[in-house]
């Protein structure tokens, strides 16, 4: 049984160095610069501040004054991480947060809720929302930048897992 398990293991090895899409071979440092952050937030001087603390970021960046807006450009950019305001008119963040995780081709999106609420009961309702964390406002520019590219990283991870499971030879067997 050794001798099988040996073996399998120098068939799997020889694979891993043809394969160069396999695991072993990801780099694990991923760069942001493809990266797509939508701002939303109905205060311009908000926006403003957000995009000159994500300026040292080497990501792109588009902004939504509205809820609204907000869809509308998730839409068109399929943002990779999206910074979103609570309190708008038109359509508040949590209705967003939800739209966007409810939709099968954007529920990946990364979404951070930016928020001046500070009551339990607010929080929750973000997390039932589907957000995957939440600043509170006046935002600290080391927090803003430390989580943004912490969830990047995590979403472009994920992206690229999936392209390598949907090219890989096995995916069509199993």
């Amino acid at each position: 049984m050794s001798s099988d398990v040996r073996a399998g293991t120098i068939h799997r090895m020889s694979n891993e160095a043809q394969n160069p899409t396999d695991a072993a071979s990801i780099d694990v440092d991923v760069p942001l610069d493809d990266a797509v952050v939508l701002l939303v937030d109905d205060n311009e001087q908000n926006l403003e501040l957000m995009q000159a603390y994500l300026d040292d970021l080497p990501c792109r960046t588009e902004t939504a004054m509205d809820g609204v807006e907000a869809m509308e450009q998730v839409a068109r950019t399929r943002p990779d991480l999206v910074l979103l305001d609570v309190m708008m008119p038109r359509m508040s963040g949590f209705e967003v947060c939800q739209k966007i995780k409810s939709n099968p081709d954007t529920r990946d999106t990364a979404i951070i809720m930016v928020t001046a609420l500070n009551e339990v009961p607010d929080y929750e309702r973000a997390v039932e929302s589907g957000t995957d964390d939440f600043l509170s406002k006046p935002v600290n520019k080391l927090e803003l930048i430390t989580r943004v590219r912490s969830l990047l990283r995590v979403t472009l991870l994920r992206k690229r897992l999936a392209d390598l499971l949907k090219d890989s030879p096995d995916a069509s067997t199993g």
